[in-house]
């Protein structure tokens, strides 16, 4: 292992740790991660940090997520999430991700002078290929691929498909819901959903799963929870959210805090936002038949372990919210919408009905199912590569 730091051509400061890490991060394993990189110029205000985890398949594809409160923690176990993700899916990529400490509601001019110094700073990064994330979008991704021709989601005037613009992390969802469904036998139409985080996968989550049949009862965003048992109108919190209110603004909606919608009686609980909002602290008071991932690492391994107790199926995240990276990778490899589309259902439903079954089959919780299907192709490529280069 080596560890440089090096001043670059815009007074940022760069420390890199290739091939594991040392203490005080005690995430290492024989997987990775390949490269940790802080980035900070306190002249621009830009702090960030990025994580190459594991290029064994290919190189890495992860968002670029912006937030007051990220962590290398949180990084690494993004890029780890990824890693599997794309393994999963049989993408020829790796996993990584990037983060940017701040309020990604900030001025325009602010975010784009931002977005473009991380970019540039990471130039030379060719293992990261970055994608849009919670705080970014496909605009973010059109600076990035300005400053440093490597990016994907960009939008359609740029020959992207724009994974948020049309839903494809949502449209996945959809086709795992509708799988683990029907294996617990309760019927697509009139399924009762609760989406907790109402943004860029929760909004298109509930469109097509509203339009195959399935009934959105309860959403949240972080102003609150708008609950009705007999339904809400999905294109009404659509057109809220796009004129910059909350869904607590929904006429005819029953109003509680953002923390409730946890414990709303439903067929399926899809938790689309920030990581590990369903906890040790709240699994009990989870009344839905299913659990489906929208959002990466939303569940603390312990709050899995008990819902697989309790009898409540789950789907983990990098199975069932990967139509994202899915309609990424085919942009990058030069593809259509349509083709991007038909293999998000394929692989999503696929890969969800083998988590499904190897849990069920081996008495195995489904994250353990879903790592050992990701591993068995992670770990082929990585016994005919050369040592020290994943």
């Amino acid at each position: 292992m080596r560890s440089v730091v090096c001043e670059m051509d815009l007074h940022t400061r760069r420390l890199e740790t290739e091939c594991g890490m040392a203490d005080p991060f005690s995430f290492s394993d024989n997987l990775g991660p390949k490269k940790i990189i802080h980035v900070h110029n306190p002249a621009e205000g830009l702090r960030g940090i990025l994580v190459i985890d594991n290029v064994a398949i290919g190189p890495s594809i992860g968002g670029l997520r912006m937030a007051p409160d990220v962590s290398l923690e949180e990084c690494f176990r993004l890029a780890r999430a990824m890693t599997l993700k794309n393994a999963a899916a049989g993408l020829p990529h790796g996993g990584g991700k990037s983060v940017l400490f701040g309020d990604p509601a900030m001025e325009s001019a602010k975010k784009e002078k931002l977005v473009r110094c991380m970019a540039a700073t990471l130039r030379e990064e060719t293992d990261y290929i970055f994608g849009p994330d919670m705080g970014t979008n496909e605009t973010c991704m059109a600076w990035v691929k300005d400053e440093i021709g490597r990016a994907v989601g960009l939008p359609a005037a740029l020959g992207g498909i724009p994974l948020d613009e049309i839903g494809a992390t949502g449209f996945g969802i959809m086709h795992a819901c509708d799988v683990a469904l029907a294996s617990a036998g309760i019927p697509f139409a009139g399924a009762r959903i609760a989406l907790q985080g109402f943004g860029a996968v929760g909004k298109h989550a509930a469109r097509f799963l509203s339009e195959k049949g399935a009934l959105v009862c309860a959403v949240s965003d972080t102003k609150g929870s708008a609950i009705n048992a007999n339904g809400l109108d999905v294109q009404a919190l659509i057109e809220l959210k796009r004129t910059g209110r909350s869904v607590t603004d929904l006429p005819g909606a029953q109003i509680q805090s953002a923390d409730e919608i946890i414990g709303v009686d439903c067929d399926v609980l899809i938790p689309a936002a920030r990581p590990d909002v369903i906890r040790e602290s709240n699994v009990e008071s989870v009344r839905a038949k299913l659990v489906v991932s929208g959002a990466n690492i939303p569940m603390t391994p312990g709050a899995e372990k008990r819902l697989h107790e309790k009898g409540i199926l789950y789907v983990p995240d990098f199975i069932a919210n990967a139509g994202g990276v899915i309609c990424a990778a085919m942009e990058y490899a030069g593809s259509t919408k349509t083709a991007a589309f038909d293999a998000i259902s394929e692989k999503v439903r696929a890969n969800t009905e083998e988590v499904i079954r190897m849990s069920k089959r081996d008495g195995i919780l489904p994250r353990q199912a879903a790592v050992d299907l990701a591993m068995r192709r992670l770990k082929h490529a990585m016994t005919v590569r050369r040592f020290g280069i994943f």
